[in-house]
């Protein structure tokens, strides 16, 4: 429901569009390689499909038109989000894609496309889960953890926001990926993880009823696609991002991964 609300407002144009007649409006890249790095632990915008062991997404699907309608060849490489953007900005990848929230400071370091995605930031727990509710009975529950990844959004927001602003609170377990805190969180090891609704939406509805949502949302995040900063890909691939809105093929993607796809189905 909170996906609903936010990302998939106005959700009317389900089906794909033609491409063909929006190509020659766009920019032509001529064939170039462009090496495009993901985390692959960000369900449904990019992870490992549990049964074939491909890697699939929104992301992936989005990119992949975003190639084809600038004619450019696309190879994947994979690294960890704590290294992501670091990379990127030396040059190792050319766009980094894993749900990035458009932010000032990081703006600093890489260039960021318009934005492809609106998301709010949920806290998803065990389904099972009746010690707390919201944030600030949360922040009662003396021996309650929380799962992060070092110098995301949800890492400040569980800091700044639910915790007393102590980055070094005892009580926030750090993990290398999105992935890995959900993991926790299954376990027992953490009893929050802070998620974007994109995020959430995919891990609750695969989990079989042992993850859920409590709370209100708890502010709203833009994502785009970074690169090394004075790159030429970025007025194109906003070009291409505009053209995606325009014609409803993002709806339709929001559609098929935040509404039809079954995660293990």
């Amino acid at each position: 429901m909170f996906f609903r609300r936010t990302v998939l407002a106005g959700l009317a144009a389900f089906v794909l569009a033609p491409t063909a007649g929006l190509a020659v409006d766009l920019p032509n890249l001529a064939g170039r390689k462009v090496v495009v790095v993901t985390e692959n632990a960000y369900p449904p915008l990019q992870f490992v499909d549990p049964k074939s062991g491909q890697a699939i997404g929104w992301e992936y699907d989005a990119m992949n038109e975003i190639a084809k309608r600038l004619n450019f060849k696309v190879e994947y490489q994979n690294t960890s989000w704590d290294a992501m953007i670091q990379a990127v900005s030396d040059g190792q990848y050319d766009i980094g894609m894993t749900g990035i929230t458009i932010k000032d400071d990081r703006k600093e370091k890489v260039d960021f496309s318009d934005p492809y995605m609106r998301s709010q930031q949920l806290m998803l727990v065990r389904g099972d889960e009746k010690r707390f509710t919201d944030a600030k009975s949360f922040a009662a529950l003396e021996k309650g953890l929380i799962g992060a990844q070092p110098g995301t959004s949800p890492f400040y927001t569980a800091v700044y926001e639910i915790l007393d602003g102590n980055e070094q609170n005892p009580r926030i377990k750090l993990f290398e990926t999105f992935g890995a805190t959900v993991q926790a969180l299954k376990a027992g090891d953490v009893d929050l993880v802070l998620t974007d609704s994109t995020a959430g939406e995919g891990y609750v509805k695969a989990s079989g009823g042992s993850l859920k949502i409590v709370g209100d949302p708890m502010g709203t995040e833009d994502f785009g696609f970074i690169f090394k900063k004075g790159s030429d890909l970025v007025e194109p691939v906003n070009a291409a991002i505009s053209a995606l809105k325009t014609d409803g093929t993002l709806d339709a993607l929001n559609k098929k991964w935040f509404l039809d796809y079954k995660m293990g189905q």
